[in-house]
């Protein structure tokens, strides 16, 4: 490990917040100096580059890896870890250096709001979604299942096109298991 770079945390230990693994302007600007670790937005942007010059979807990156569509896109957008042997698949699919390798089996720091409500017109109506059904939906998860909420740890997500007859569809799947509160 480079000598800024730290050792990924345990099991239950929470990330500092002086982890460079932290995609912050506080951090400033790489300059590419001997010894200066990449950052996972810099990692990011290389993997999306790669994925635009070998003209590559997120769909198609998951099925070559063998993984699920929609973690492996957040994963790609730096919302996940990918384990080595997974880390390694996706070098030799994008061709990609060594130190991106090295990022990519970091644990990040997740959530990738920059600003509330989110400005792209995609995020935005998702938020508004949560806005407007998310205290109907929390209602419902407690009269359903009891004290608790749903977890975004052991989660799965998945989003599919229906066509319709009023036109397509977006159909979108949040599966996450209900941890109920213990005293």
């Amino acid at each position: 490990m480079g000598k800024d770079r730290v050792a990924p945390p345990g099991p239950g230990q929470p990330v500092p917040d002086t982890d460079p693994q932290r995609d912050s302007t506080a951090h400033g600007p790489n300059t590419g100096q001997e010894g200066e670790a990449m950052r996972r937005s810099e990692a990011t942007e290389a993997l999306l580059e790669a994925k635009r010059t070998k003209q590559l979807t997120f769909s198609g990156i998951a099925e070559e890896l063998g993984t699920d569509r929609v973690w492996t896109t957040a994963a790609l957008l730096g919302q996940h870890p990918f384990d080595q042997d997974t880390a390694q698949d996706l070098q030799t699919l994008l061709d990609l250096p060594d130190e991106v390798v090295a990022v990519l089996r970091e644990i990040p720091t997740r959530g990738s709001f920059e600003q509330l409500p989110p400005a792209d017109p995609t995020l935005y109506r998702l938020y508004e979604a949560l806005q407007v059904y998310g205290p109907a939906l929390k209602e419902l998860i407690h009269e359903d299942f009891g004290d608790g909420i749903m977890s975004a740890i052991t989660f799965r997500a998945n989003v599919q096109r229906v066509d319709a007859e009023e036109g397509p569809r977006v159909h979108i799947t949040l599966d996450g298991k209900f941890l109920p509160y213990q005293w």
